[in-house]
Parts: structure tokens; C-alpha cells; sequence
């Protein structure tokens, strides 16, 4: 008998089936047994009676996350969990659990398990059906990316994270063997998708890992985490790299919200823009003092996006304008006012989640633009090169989802949204 789904059980009432999953709970009651059988669908009561005296044994050894196979009747049960029981007519063992580590099912009013020890048995950890749904929510939101990046014609490049120079100042970086010399693990593809514009490519996009050394121990940090980037050719201005995000962000929170049933709100474009002279004007009025000039604060970009809630009930704003000093040698400036750049941060609910601009594609300028940020020409001439012959004028971001998805879900720190989170103290599991 082929094994069904827990979701499928009301289409097979008064049928036999054969299920597997995990024992989500057990409880005995004289004559009876019941479990709570869990699999990645969903859960259903189980119900072993005395009669049944193999089952029954079986049942009676059993440890709660231990993996079984079971075949049974499906009955409808009103006082069950989701109307649906199965009635025990065999219990395999599949693979028999010890004593947990830490809890799967986390009792109402239990004390919270210290976060660094859950991720000590992340595999545990995730098996709470309620982190599946974070992973869910990352799969909707790349779905519909995907489908706005397939409509638009964009082309998914694979860049890698070996580079033999930085790709932006030099700082936070792992520098790592290689062979007889060294390398430096990736902190963005963003050489790599420039390179594609210079190739003629247009549009590209990317999905892969980004790598930073920051000595970092807040809430919203992690040393390796998944980006997700853009790069478009043959643009006006930043604003244009803008009204794209806009446009993707809006496809990806639409697949998000139809296809979980997800109570989250779907962003109307188009989105705030604030410029970074403006951001720090309206945070002085409310009593927020600058930590620095050119760049917000944790604590302003919460400020900042309340303030713009309460006057456009967006979760999302635009900070535009970085001056050059806080941004990298290729983002343009302006023309008009050349000690800014023509790049942006996007915040949602308090967190920044990305970072974008139109870059310089004019090789005497991007030269001059490296000197004067005091970077050798040597060390970054393969990327100048790509320069040489002509390159097309472009713009991209690089985004951050999983702080995205931390702020979409409430979650308290990024690392949960993360399979197995990298940080400044862990490598394992």
C-alpha cells in the first residue's frame, strides 16, 4: 500500500492507508493508546486499542520523535484534532528516538530553550512545524521573484566566491588560503554582475551566499547569509533600479500572501523616498540625534520608518542620496552635487534590506573614483577592465532576505530565518 499524506486523510475516510511521520506525542489511557503522528503536511491522531496486542506493545516502547510506519483506518472522529483519526492496525518502527536534547513540541507556558543551545541541534529545532513555515515563506518569496524576473526577461548568472581582491574597501572580509596565495571570500557578486552588463547581458539576476566578517553579535547580523541581487543596463537613473525593486518586491509579497494565507501587507507602489539630508532632518524634530552624518543608525532606521507609517502607512521607504564618503568607489555621483551619490537603502519595518545604486560605468571616472577612496589600480585592474571596451550604463541592489522574512514573520533575531545560521562564534552544526 503506497503511503499517503497526513493533509490528504479526509479524502480516504472508511479506507485503510499507510502513513509515516514522526510521534509528535503519546499518551496512555488504560486501554488505549494515542498518538499525535506528524509529518511534513500536518498531524492526525492515532489510536491504539488493547485488542490489537502487537500494536499495542509496540506503542507502549515508544519515544516521543521516534519515526514510525503505520497502517490503519481512517474514521471520522469529531473530538479528534482536525475531525480525522486513524485507527492502529500496524505500527513499524523506523527508526527509534532517544532522549531529546532539547523539546520538539514546546508545552504552553514551558520556558524557552536559550537560543544558542537550539541551534546546537538545529535538526531538532526545525522539526517545530512552525519553522517550516519561515522556510515556506522563503520558498513563495523567491517564487515570486522568479516570476516577475521570468516576465521582465531577466537571466539568472552563477558568480563565485573565490575573488583574488575585495569588492568593496577591503575591510570585513575573509581572506583565506589559496594554494600558494590567497583569496577573499565574496561580500556581494557585484563585480561579477557589472561584468555581465559590460558582456551585453542587460538584465541578471542572483541567488548565492555572501560572506562577511563582521565581528558582529546584534540581532540583525550573521557572517554568511543567502543575497539576493539584481543588475539592469541602460538606465536613467537610480530611481529607475527603484520602481524595479518595487515591482519585484510587490510580485514576490503577492506569492507570499496567496499562497500561505499569510497576514502580511502587500506594498503599493511606489514605495517613500526620503533623502538622507531629509531622513536626518525629520528625526532631529522628533529628538533622534545623529551617530553619524551620512548614515543612519539602528535606531534612526526604526525611527525613521515609524514616522513614515504614520505619514504613508508604507512599511517600506526609500533612503536616497548616501554621501560618498559612507558608499563605494563605483557608485556615481551626481553631477550636480558630486559629494553624493546616486544610491539608496531600502528599510522595511526598522531593518535596512538593501542596498542600491547606479554605478559608474565610465572607466576614467571609476579610476579616479578608486584613487581618491585610496585603492590600488593594480589590485582592482580586472575589474576595471571590464570597463575598457565599453559598458553600458547600469544599476543594481543587493538585498538581504532573510532580514526581510525576520521582519515579515516578527521573528526576534535573522538567525531563525536561517537553515543552519553562520555566525562570529558558530560553524556547526
Amino acid at each position: 500500500m503506497q503511503r499517503i499524506y497526513i493533509k490528504d486523510l479526509s479524502k480516504h475516510v472508511g479506507k485503510d492507508v499507510v502513513i509515516e511521520g514522526f510521534v509528535n506525542t503519546l499518551r496512555h489511557q488504560g486501554g488505549i493508546k494515542f498518538m499525535l503522528v506528524r509529518d511534513v503536511t500536518d498531524k492526525v491522531q492515532t489510536v491504539v486499542l488493547k485488542q490489537n496486542t502487537d500494536s499495542f506493545a509496540v506503542v507502549g516502547d515508544l519515544s516521543v520523535e521516534s519515526v514510525i510506519k503505520i497502517t490503519g483506518l481512517v474514521k471520522e472522529e469529531k473530538q479528534a484534532p482536525g475531525g480525522i483519526e486513524i485507527e492502529v492496525k500496524e505500527v513499524e518502527v523506523l527508526s527509534k528516538a532517544e532522549e531529546l536534547p532539547i523539546p520538539v513540541v514546546v508545552e504552553k507556558g514551558a520556558e524557552d530553550v536559550d537560543q544558542t543551545h537550539r541551534f546546537d541541534y538545529r535538526w531538532l529545532d526545525l522539526r517545530n512545524p512552525e519553522k517550516l513555515k519561515i522556510f515556506n515563506v522563503w520558498t513563495e518569496l523567491e517564487r515570486g521573484f522568479r516570476r516577475f524576473y521570468e516576465k521582465e526577461g531577466f537571466t539568472q548568472i552563477y558568480t563565485p566566491s573565490f575573488m583574488s581582491a575585495p569588492s568593496e574597501s577591503g575591510a570585513e572580509v575573509f581572506k583565506v588560503k589559496y594554494f600558494e596565495g590567497s583569496a577573499y571570500l565574496a561580500q556581494s557578486p557585484q563585480f561579477y554582475k557589472q561584468m555581465a552588463m559590460a558582456s551585453g547581458f542587460e538584465k541578471v539576476f542572483v541567488v548565492g551566499p555572501v560572506f562577511r566578517a563582521e565581528a558582529s553579535y546584534t540581532t540583525r547580523h550573521m557572517t554568511e547569509f543567502t543575497g539576493w541581487d539584481f543588475e539592469v543596463s541602460y538606465i536613467e537613473s537610480h530611481f529607475d533600479v527603484m520602481s524595479i525593486e518595487e515591482d519585484l518586491l510587490i510580485s514576490g509579497f503577492k506569492q507570499v500572501k496567496e499562497s500561505l494565507d499569510l497576514d502580511i501587507e502587500i506594498p503599493v507602489k511606489p514605495f517613500p523616498k526620503i533623502s538622507m539630508s531629509e531622513a536626518k532632518a525629520k528625526l532631529k524634530l522628533v529628538g533622534i540625534l545623529s551617530e553619524k552624518k551620512g548614515d543612519l543608525s539602528p535606531e534612526e532606521e526604526r525611527e525613521i520608518c515609524k514616522l513614515v507609517k504614520e505619514e504613508s502607512g508604507s512599511d517600506f521607504v526609500f533612503i536616497t542620496d548616501y554621501p560618498i564618503d559612507v558608499r563605494p568607489f563605483y557608485h556615481m555621483r551626481h553631477k550636480d552635487n558630486p559629494s553624493l551619490t546616486k544610491s539608496f537603502d531600502l528599510l522595511y519595518k526598522g531593518v535596512e534590506v538593501t542596498t542600491g545604486a547606479q554605478r559608474e560605468h565610465r572607466i576614467e571616472v571609476l579610476e579616479s573614483q578608486a584613487k581618491e577612496k585610496g585603492m590600488s589600480l593594480d589590485e582592482l585592474k580586472n575589474y576595471i577592465n571590464f570597463f575598457r571596451y565599453g559598458c553600458p550604463p547600469h544599476g543594481g541592489v543587493g538585498m538581504g532576505p532573510n532580514r526581510m522574512i525576520m521582519k515579515m514573520l516578527d521573528l526576534p533575531n535573522v538567525k531563525e530565518t536561517a537553515f543552519l545560521p553562520r555566525d562570529v562564534k558558530r560553524l556547526t552544526p
